[in-house]
């Protein structure tokens, strides 16, 4: 992956997306369709050309790049006057970390890639949001990333998070999370690149959402 702004923004846009879809199902207990599947597919393509060929193309990943422009300026509202999802950011981060400890642990990391590869050959009979694939990618994370901690502890509607398909979901769009923070990490992201060019990805955001 080469190591370039645009890749970087458009990681941590991706990242974004996932949270934003842990958040809705959490507080909602419903998440826009579309959105969770382009995390999803995202875990299962092994052969994207580019960062944006991983999620289907710059219009697939456009919510996660509103986001971006929004959590990442300075301030603590929002430029409609809203209060930014402090939530949101904070997630992201607990996902960054959290891919750092998976690196670090390459025989977790294999059971990761093993677990996955064997999903896509599912493939043939299910649809990547099918409950079965959900399911599978759900109990991978629980078996694997969840084990590394600190567990990501989501905050939301008890009715919400309590509910098995919920969850499900919400464990496989933090997998997905993960899958963008490896991402992000390949293009040349760290911590610092997160708190000093936050301004350089908003405006490189703020281009690409022209070309959605």
């Amino acid at each position: 992956m080469e190591n370039s702004n645009r890749n970087r923004t458009i990681a941590i846009a991706a990242l974004f997306q996932c949270i934003d879809g842990v958040i809705q199902l959490a507080t909602t207990g419903r998440c826009d369709e579309a959105l969770f599947e382009s995390c999803v597919k995202s875990i299962l393509i092994d052969d994207a050309i580019n960062a944006e060929a991983l999620y289907g193309g710059l219009d697939q990943i456009e919510p996660g790049l509103n986001t971006l422009v929004n959590q990442l300026g300075s301030g603590r509202n929002l430029p409609e006057g809203k209060t930014k999802q402090l939530d949101a950011t904070q997630y992201a981060i607990n996902v960054l970390a959290l891919q750092k400890k998976l690196s670090n642990r390459p025989e977790v990391f294999k059971k990761v890639i093993d677990g996955i590869s064997d999903a896509q050959k599912q493939l043939e009979f299910f649809g990547p949001t099918h409950t079965n694939m959900v399911a599978r990618l759900a109990e991978l994370y629980s078996q694997t990333v969840s084990t590394i901690g600190p567990r990501i502890m989501i905050r939301g509607d008890q009715a919400h998070l309590g509910n098995t398909e919920n969850a499900a979901k919400m464990r496989t769009l933090l997998l997905a999370g993960i899958r963008a923070a490896l991402l992000w990490n390949q293009a040349g992201g760290t911590r610092w690149k997160l708190l000093f060019e936050r301004g350089k990805m908003q405006r490189e955001a703020q281009e690409l959402l022209k070309r959605v």
